[in-house]
């Protein structure tokens, strides 16, 4: 049995500018969030950002590291091919990326110009919900938000490029995607937006769950009070998710442990 050690991971400060580093500070913050509220799958799944002022690079985790442990200097600046600009010395673990996760956060980025974000998560409720044939409903407030959620045929593990078109044809222009059965993936104009849009789908995939498993008539509401709900969580309509509750967020993550940002 292999002894565990402690993962040292030098500052990666002094070689990013001010602005990437913000980026990478809140990305790992982002990672220990999804731990947080139950959404993570080990060292499996990826979160990715865009680095201000550097066209074609973001950041994403070391493969081999737990969603606890990521910290602003543990992320890996990769290209839109795959390339590893930039990453920590990890000693004799020497991780690198995971092919899915660069396959499938590369063809947001290049597609999606605005996107500064993706999530993708496995969790157990989304995994749930992506399984199904009904799909997402929009039973609750929450879910009512995602009315018009897209959906990706499951094509096996993503490691074909030839699947990117497909995907970003079914993300189109939206911030959410359910993966069939497989799980779910979000996106966002900044880590709080992304984080806010899957807290939120996590939240809807779970209540759905909860009502189905009653076994007993759901209520149905009308499809015009259906469309004006969701109108009313659109962009052009409110301001962006993620601007109040992020900086509450990351308060939170500092009491608890703020080693994110190292």
């Amino acid at each position: 049995m292999t002894e565990a050690r402690p993962l040292t991971i030098p500052s990666m400060k002094p070689h990013c500018s001010p602005a990437e580093w913000q980026a990478r500070v809140d990305l790992a913050a982002c990672y220990r969030l999804v731990e947080h509220y139950g959404m993570a799958d080990m060292m499996a799944n990826h979160i990715s950002a865009r680095v201000p002022g550097e066209d074609g690079a973001f950041l994403i985790n070391a493969y081999g590291m737990m969603y606890e442990e990521i910290t602003a200097s543990s992320l890996v600046k990769v290209d839109h091919a795959g390339r590893i600009l930039a990453r920590p010395d990890f000693g004799p673990l020497d991780y690198g990326i995971n092919r899915a996760g660069y396959v499938i956060h590369s063809a947001v980025h290049a597609a999606r110009p605005e996107v500064d974000c993706v999530i993708h998560t496995h969790s157990w409720a989304s995994m749930a919900v992506s399984s199904l044939a009904c799909g997402l409903l929009p039973l609750t407030q929450t879910a009512m938000r995602f009315l018009k959620i897209g959906y990706h045929d499951y094509q096996g593990v993503v490691l074909d490029e030839a699947e990117q078109a497909s995907l970003i044809a079914d993300l189109g222009s939206g911030e959410a995607l359910i993966l069939r059965n497989h799980g779910a993936l979000t996106v966002g104009r900044t880590v709080g937006e992304a984080f806010n849009w899957m807290h939120r789908l996590e939240l809807a995939c779970r209540s759905q769950l909860a009502a189905m498993a009653c076994q007993s008539p759901l209520v149905q509401v009308p499809q015009p009070v259906l469309e004006a709900t969701w109108n009313n969580y659109q962009p052009g309509t409110r301001r962006p998710y993620g601007v109040m509750e992020w900086p509450a967020l990351l308060r939170k993550l500092d009491r608890l442990d703020p080693s994110y940002r190292d």
